[in-house]
C-alpha cells in the first residue's frame, strides 16, 4: 500500500463546509443548517468547531443558493475569523464540490499542494479528535474517510413484482462501516479524481471518497475511527436528538498557561459575585482577587445582600460600577436546597425556592445587562447535575436548576450581538456548606472541592465560550480528560445524575 511521506512543514489545511441541503426532509421552509439547536444555528455550531481546531487554517462554506447572506451574518456576529469565503453551492453535489476545488486552487503556487477536509454542515457534533486524526492521516495518505462500525444488521433487498421487498443477502457485519464526514484529501488528489470523473457521462457523486475509489482505484483510502455522536441532522427526530446531545455534552474551558496569564487577564477587571459569602462564590472571589481583579463578593450573611430583592441587586452593581468604572463579570452562585415532597411543602418554602433559584438569576441578568454590554463581559450562572432529570423530593431544586440551562442558552443568543457571553457551570456533587446542611457529612473524597469548581469557573470567564454548559467533574486518576470523548463524558454524566443532586 503506497502512502505519501510526512513532510516537515505541513501544507495549508482548509475545511470545506458543505451546506447545500434544503431542509425538505425535516419539513422546513429554510435550509436545515440554519435551524437552531441549543440556541444556535446548526451551521454556527459546525463552524465554531473548525474555528477552535488548531489543525485548520481556514474555512470555506458552500451554501444553499439564496442563503449566502444568512451565513455571512452568522460569521460576523460570532467572530468566526477562519471563515474566508461563503460561496453559493451548485445545483448538484458534483457541481458544489467542483466549485470548492476551484476556490481552493486560488492563491496556490504552481506545484503547491494543500490539505482539504470536506464536512457536512449538518454534522454539528464533530469532535476535535476526529479533525486532528484526519489531518494527521494526510501526512501519510492522499485520501481519508471517517467511519464507525455498524451496530445494526445490514440487509440487501430486491423488489419482486408488486409484492414488496425481499432479502437477497445479509453481508458480514464485521466488515461493514457507516460513513461519516469529514472526508479528507490532498487537493491534488481530489482535483484529479473529479477531472477523470468529468469524462464519464454517467458521473454522479454522493460523497467524495467514492469518486476517488472509482476513478483513482490505485489511491488507498485510509479510514479514521469516527464517533457515534457525529450524527447528521436529516430527519425530524434528528433535530430532537442533536438538541439533547448538546444539552448533555460537556464543554471544557481552556485553562490559562500559567499564573502570570491569569494575572494579566484579570488585573484591572471587576467581578461582582452574588452568593460570595462562602463555598464556590467565596472561592471564586478569593482567586480573582489574588490575580489582581477588583472583586465585590456579596451575600446574605456578609453584606446583607438578598439576591431575591431586585433593589439589593441594583444597588450592589451600581456601587461596584461607581467604584471601578466597569463591570466585566457577574457571577451568581446563590441558591437554596430544600428537600421534601411537593405535596407536603408549604407556600413559603416554594416561594423561597422560586425567588432565590429562579427569579434572582433573572433579575441579576436583567440588571447586569447594561454594564456587561459596555465591557463585552460575561454572566456566569450555575446549574445542578440533576438538571437533566428531576428526582423525587428535589422537584423545586431540580426544576429551577434546569431553568438556568435554558436561561443561559436563550440569553447567549439574545445578547450575542452586544458581545455579552453567557455560560452555565454544572458541578457534580460539591462540598459546600449548602450541601452539608442538607445531607450532613459525607465520605471523604466522594465530593468535588469548591476550589476546583472555582478554578474552572475562572477559566470559563476568561474564555470565548458562550451558551455552553460546562461540566466540572472529579478526574479519574488513571485517565486524563483528553482521553475520554465528549460523548463518553456525557454518558458518564447521565449515569452520575441518576444519583447526584
Amino acid at each position: 500500500m503506497s502512502a505519501t511521506s510526512a513532510s516537515n512543514a505541513r501544507p495549508r489545511t482548509t475545511a470545506v463546509v458543505l451546506a447545500g441541503g434544503t431542509g425538505q426532509r425535516v419539513g422546513l421552509s429554510i435550509p436545515k443548517q440554519l435551524l437552531k439547536i441549543a440556541g444556535k444555528a446548526v451551521i454556527e455550531h459546525t463552524l465554531s468547531i473548525f474555528q477552535q481546531a488548531d489543525a485548520i487554517d481556514d474555512v470555506i462554506v458552500l451554501m444553499a443558493p439564496g442563503f449566502v447572506p444568512d451565513v455571512e451574518k452568522i460569521v460576523i456576529k460570532s467572530g468566526l475569523t477562519k471563515v474566508t469565503r461563503v460561496i453559493e453551492g451548485g445545483a448538484t453535489r458534483n457541481e458544489t464540490t467542483e466549485r470548492a476545488i476551484a476556490a481552493l486552487g486560488e492563491g496556490l503556487a504552481e506545484g503547491e499542494d494543500a490539505n482539504v477536509l470536506f464536512h457536512d454542515a449538518v454534522r454539528p457534533l464533530l469532535s476535535q479528535r476526529v479533525i486532528q486524526d484526519c489531518v494527521d492521516a494526510l501526512d501519510r495518505y492522499q485520501a481519508v474517510d471517517v467511519a464507525i462500525p455498524s451496530a445494526d444488521t445490514i440487509i440487501v433487498t430486491r423488489t419482486h413484482g408488486g409484492d414488496g421487498e425481499f432479502i437477497t443477502e445479509v453481508p458480514d457485519r464485521s466488515r461493514l462501516r457507516r460513513g461519516q464526514t469529514p472526508q479528507a484529501f490532498k487537493l491534488s488528489t481530489i482535483r484529479k479524481a473529479y477531472a477523470v470523473a468529468g469524462g464519464d457521462p454517467n458521473f454522479q457523486a454522493t460523497d467524495d471518497c467514492s469518486v476517488v475509489l472509482k476513478y483513482l482505484p490505485d489511491v488507498p483510502i485510509y479510514v479514521v475511527a469516527g464517533d457515534e455522536y457525529n450524527m447528521k441532522v436529516t430527519q425530524p427526530v434528528d433535530v430532537f436528538i442533536a438538541d439533547k446531545l448538546f444539552q448533555l455534552a460537556s464543554t471544557a474551558a481552556p485553562a490559562q498557561a500559567d499564573e502570570a496569564a491569569y494575572r494579566e487577564l484579570l488585573s484591572g477587571r471587576t467581578l461582582v459575585v452574588f452568593g460570595g459569602s462562602y463555598g464556590i462564590g467565596a472561592d471564586i472571589a478569593a482567586l480573582a482577587e489574588r490575580y489582581g481583579a477588583s472583586v465585590y463578593a456579596l451575600g446574605r450573611s456578609t453584606t446583607g445582600t438578598h439576591v431575591e430583592n431586585p433593589e439589593h441587586v441594583d444597588d450592589a452593581l451600581s456601587k461596584a460600577y461607581s467604584a471601578t468604572g466597569r463591570i466585566d463579570y457577574v457571577i451568581n452562585t446563590a441558591g437554596v436546597l430544600r428537600i421534601g415532597k411537593l405535596a407536603e411543602t408549604d407556600n413559603t418554602t416554594i416561594q423561597e425556592a422560586l425567588n432565590v433559584n429562579y427569579l434572582a438569576p433573572v433579575q441579576i441578568a436583567r440588571a447586569s445587562y447594561k454594564y456587561l454590554a459596555e465591557t463585552k463581559g460575561q454572566l456566569l450562572l450555575y446549574t445542578s447535575s440533576s438538571y437533566t432529570r428531576g428526582r423525587a423530593e428535589y422537584s423545586l431544586y431540580s426544576s429551577t436548576k434546569a431553568a438556568m440551562v435554558n436561561l443561559t442558552q436563550a440569553l447567549s443568543d439574545e445578547w450575542a450581538a452586544d458581545g455579552i457571553r453567557v455560560n452555565c457551570v454544572n458541578p457534580e456533587r460539591t462540598a459546600t456548606p449548602m450541601r452539608t446542611k442538607a445531607f450532613g457529612q459525607e465520605p471523604a473524597g466522594s465530593l468535588l472541592s469548591s476550589e476546583a469548581v472555582a478554578r474552572t469557573s475562572l477559566d470559563v470567564l476568561l474564555s470565548e465560550l458562550t451558551g455552553h454548559v460546562i461540566d466540572v467533574r472529579q478526574q479519574d486518576p488513571t485517565r486524563t480528560a483528553s482521553e475520554a470523548s465528549g460523548f463518553e463524558q456525557a454518558l458518564a454524566a447521565v449515569l452520575d445524575r441518576q444519583e447526584d443532586v
